[in-house]
């Protein structure tokens, strides 16, 4: 340990090694997992391109099939000697629903085989909340969310006892609002997201009933704002990838503290 205390730090991931399934065209969750992942904690990526949710239902609701990009995946993942994968994508879980996490985490453990922790990010951010002691959140999602998307999201979250105080969808700004939510994403709007504005809309629509708030959504870039909202609400804020890494790290073993992106990661 003396000897690698000395070496530069080269993003090896000695200490944990971590593999998140993501959307096949975002950029945030690599982004934003790097940003709060620890020395000596390396985060590896597998695309998929498939929709919601990624292991659909067989007709009975009684199994899951996995997406190709799924498979193949696991299967590049099964190689890489892991601590921990996540299948981050809170839209899965979401339209998936009651059930389908523990699914999809049955059929991917049988590729990976048991040494490797696995998760979703619903069971994540459930994970999270609880830990705060927060059973009341203020739901925030993307602009990309349509109606549809935001009533999956709302009876998720009830059907697991965190029945939500409230929620915002993220008003994109101009140029963006006349668009349909379901179109946000195809113009480009993954990539002109604005977290100041985030930031502002969430504080000033968070009621007073919520306990704490859930940012859904592993697309939706916002840790860069969780420290602060913190603060200013005084209640504890849970962003989707923040939620992941910190299950990841824990399966792993990581016990060391992360500052500057909310009190979850702090310990």
């Amino acid at each position: 340990m003396d000897e690698i205390g000395r070496l530069g730090r080269d993003n090896w991931g000695w200490q944990a090694r971590i593999g998140m399934f993501i959307v096949g065209n975002e950029a945030v969750p690599e982004a934003e997992m790097w940003a709060m992942a620890p020395p000596h904690v390396s985060i590896h990526a597998a695309r998929v391109t498939a929709s919601s949710p990624w292991a659909p239902w067989d007709t009975g609701r009684t199994t899951v099939s996995l997406a190709d990009d799924l498979t193949r995946g696991c299967r590049q993942f099964a190689a890489m000697r892991l601590s921990a994968v996540v299948v981050g994508h809170s839209s899965s879980s979401f339209v998936g629903g009651v059930g389908w996490d523990r699914a999809v985490v049955a059929q991917l453990a049988e590729i990976l085989g048991p040494e490797i922790a696995l998760s979703t990010n619903g069971l994540d951010c459930q994970a999270a909340l609880r830990h705060l002691g927060v059973t009341a959140p203020f739901l925030v999602i993307p602009p990309w969310y349509n109606d549809a998307s935001l009533a999956a999201a709302l009876e998720y979250l009830k059907a697991h006892d965190l029945a939500p105080a409230g929620y915002l969808r993220q008003d994109p700004g101009i140029g963006w609002r006349d668009l349909a939510p379901e179109s946000l994403y195809g113009h480009g709007m993954g990539f002109a997201q604005d977290v100041e504005s985030l930031y502002r809309q969430i504080r000033a629509a968070c009621p007073s009933a919520a306990d704490g708030v859930l940012i859904a959504g592993t697309g939706f870039r916002c840790v860069a704002i969780l420290e602060a909202l913190e603060q200013d609400l005084g209640r504890p804020v849970v962003s989707a990838n923040q939620a992941s890494l910190w299950q990841g790290l824990r399966r792993a073993g990581v016990g060391r503290p992360v500052t500057g992106f909310g009190r979850l990661l702090r310990g």
